[in-house]
């Protein structure tokens, strides 16, 4: 591809300012781009590709379209050059990836869902942008992300463990995730301070997803807001006037002692169903 013979743009030098932290090793690259699943026939979206390294992973395994995401007009510019951007198998969007809806995506570059979203997230934007994909998860199937290693964790991580907390309440509440593999700070350049790991996190069927996603938020947001009170004190922030966080616990079964990192998934879309019903009836009145 054209690509590899720039060698300015592969010296480039990362923006601190948007977190770019480079992966160049081929083979680690092709490990992200099926960290997921196969990419073969399917309609890609990547973030902040930088020089393309992942970027020629995607498109080399197959990806049938694959749009491209970049706030830096250096690499945003290069990338446009690229043979398959000539017949628009790529295409480049220079923009900041926390302020598009996937829906406009798909309607104005012609992308396909469900999708597949592979990146080596910006450490400072990979939460955010994690939550705001987890709301829209109608339109995507697959996900391979690079977080900061402790990020992964808590994406994955499961009920009464260090990591449990509103990430992955919300991650599990539509999707299945897990920790693909871990990479050393050497590997980037330049390095990160801290180990990145990849999370593949795949849709879960509709029977099995919870829809009220943002109610759960919500709920997540206050019982995990003050991670040492018990949710009787926690939830109190987020409940009607007149309206007791103790009776509605009691009332569904959990035991209003309890903490926000004891719950299971079954717990918290129970407490957010009822949650939802009594703040409904609320305002209503």
């Amino acid at each position: 591809m054209k690509d590899e013979n720039q060698p300015d743009l592969l010296r480039a030098p990362a923006d601190k300012r948007l977190g770019q932290h480079f992966l160049f090793d081929p083979d680690i690259l092709k490990r992200v781009a099926l960290a997921a699943g196969p990419v073969e026939g399917r309609d890609v979206i990547e973030i902040g590709p930088g020089p393309g390294g992942l970027t020629r992973a995607i498109l080399q395994n197959g990806a049938r379209k694959l749009l491209c995401l970049e706030m830096d007009d250096r690499f945003a510019g290069a990338l446009k050059t690229w043979p398959d951007a000539a017949t628009k198998r790529l295409q480049v969007l220079q923009t900041d990836a926390t302020t598009v809806e996937l829906n406009d995506l798909i309607s104005e570059f012609e992308i396909e869902p469900p999708l597949m979203i592979i990146a080596n997230l910006p450490y400072n934007v990979g939460t955010p942008l994690l939550i705001g994909w987890l709301m829209q998860m109608e339109h995507i199937s697959d996900m391979a992300l690079m977080f900061q290693k402790e990020v992964a964790q808590r994406v994955c991580a499961q009920p009464g463990t260090q990591h449990y907390g509103r990430l992955a309440v919300l991650s599990h509440a539509v999707a299945s995730s897990r920790m693909a593999f871990t990479l050393p700070p050497g590997a980037f350049k330049p390095p990160p301070k801290v180990a990145s790991a990849v999370v593949s996190l795949k849709r879960l069927p509709p029977e099995k997803a919870y829809q009220n996603l943002s109610a759960l938020q919500k709920v997540t947001g206050a019982a995990f807001g003050q991670r040492r009170k018990m949710l009787r004190a926690s939830l109190k922030t987020i409940m009607p006037d007149g309206a007791s966080a103790e009776t509605l616990l009691e009332g569904i079964g959990i035991d209003p002692t309890r903490r926000a990192e004891t719950l299971t998934q079954d717990e918290f879309r129970r407490l957010t169903d009822h949650w939802a019903r009594l703040h409904s009836s609320s305002s209503k009145s």
